[in-house]
């Protein structure tokens, strides 16, 4: 399958607009490549982020297809999967193949940052289309930018404007960052330190750790030893799971220090229980039990997969049928007109409000701040958050007229 120029520029936007209302206006044919919609679905599968994402991902994007009626306009859609195992060079390397062998219309899924940025390469190399939704570093929209690209679900930009501004105003002021040593970690250190120092406070000190990493017991001593009122977890999966594990056997909040988890995920507090991670602030992007529409979704995932979703495994399929709708309405799967097709469309399903897709790729929606609840205030196994406050769409992410992307500043 062989793909135009896809050069993303205003003037390239209001081209595939047309395009896209010429198709549906006239009735055409569907002008589908290789007369079907191929979907590769990659993520960590067996390791650090494989219950975050990994196979409950895929079962999200699978129940897309099929809510769908598993064809777009007459045109089987297909879906592959491949687990990247973390491995920027791994995920670059299945794309490659993906383009080569598969004709992949669309690359769905990606997690780990470092993944996500080597394979956007990749599209762009290749004139594809990818939506990101469980990859967490701002620098994906931003500096790493693409026109072949968008970037669903969260990113460290709100996670630190939502826990990291909370933490500070109540009282919060000086912290010790333990992050994880690459891409994403990075960029969650960056973005926190901005927002505490902005808010009066101050990082007295930091350590970064491999990813991932199973003994904490060195860091943990660090943290404790810098004296600091917060400790900063700018990491996630099994690397937050063993931080706080640890930081609780060697007695951090007892001896007046407190947690602040700057990514936590369900299934980390699930795991963890609520005796260890109560009263723990934490964003997220959505929340299975926030409103009738996610219960609704949430009690269909439940009853397919045997747990609750984590807000990127609704993410992927809240991507998944936009990105279905907006093939269907276009009558093709051609990148270029897609991209921009799906941009001009407004986000609001059972996991977005509020949410649209920027010229930088960024799907921005309302996030909220969240607080775990006691295991008193529990009343299930899987009711683990309260809803403290909404972040609004155009709050919560990083301005425009801060951003490093080209399809911005061009």
């Amino acid at each position: 399958m062989t793909f135009n120029s896809m050069t993303f520029n205003k003037k390239t936007l209001a081209s595939s607009i047309a395009l896209a209302a010429t198709l549906m206006a006239t009735g055409a044919q569907a002008q589908m490549s290789d007369n079907e919609v191929r979907i590769g679905y990659l993520a960590d599968l067996s390791g650090t982020y494989r219950d975050l994402a990994g196979p409950g991902g895929l079962e999200a994007l699978k129940m897309a297809v099929e809510d769908f009626g598993g064809e777009v306009n007459g045109v089987p859609i297909d879906v592959f999967s491949a687990d990247d195992r973390n491995s920027a060079d791994v995920g670059a390397t299945t794309v490659r193949s993906w383009f080569d062998q598969e004709n992949v219309d669309l690359v769905a899924g990606m997690v780990a940052s470092s993944v996500t940025i080597a394979v956007t390469n990749v599209l762009e190399e290749n004139n594809g289309l990818g939506i990101v939704s469980g990859s967490a570093a701002s620098s994906i929209t931003n500096e790493h930018c693409t026109p072949n690209h968008i970037h669903w679900v969260y990113d460290t930009y709100p996670l630190a404007n939502g826990t990291a501004k909370a933490v500070v105003e109540q009282g919060g002021d000086t912290w010790f960052m333990l992050t994880a040593d690459y891409a994403f970690g990075h960029a969650l250190e960056a973005d926190v330190t901005k927002v505490v120092e902005e808010n009066g406070g101050e990082v007295v000190g930091g350590v970064r750790h491999p990813f991932p990493t199973s003994d904490f017991s060195s860091y943990i001593l660090q943290a404790q030893g810098s004296g600091a009122d917060i400790v900063g977890l700018a990491n996630a999966g099994s690397d937050t799971v063993n931080a706080i594990t640890t930081a609780s056997q060697f007695g951090l909040t007892q001896s007046g220090q407190q947690l602040a988890g700057l990514l936590i995920f369900l299934n980390d507090v699930h795991a963890m229980g609520l005796e260890d991670t109560q009263n723990l602030l934490l964003t997220t992007g959505w929340y299975w039990n926030m409103d009738d529409q996610a219960r609704a979704w949430s009690d269909r995932y439940f009853d397919r997969v045997g747990k609750r979703p984590t807000m990127v495994q609704a993410g992927v399929y809240s991507s998944t049928m936009h990105y279905l709708e907006t093939v269907a309405e276009a009558g093709t799967d051609d990148p270029e007109t897609i991209r921009a097709a799906m941009a001009e469309r407004p986000v609001e399903d059972f996991f977005s409000r509020n949410g649209h897709i920027r010229e930088d790729g960024r799907m921005v929606h309302d996030m909220y701040l969240a607080r775990v609840k006691t295991p008193e205030e529990s009343q299930g196994e899987w009711d683990l958050y309260e809803i403290l406050a909404t972040i609004p769409a155009e709050e919560a992410y990083r301005p425009l007229s801060e951003s490093q992307c080209d399809l911005v500043n061009n």
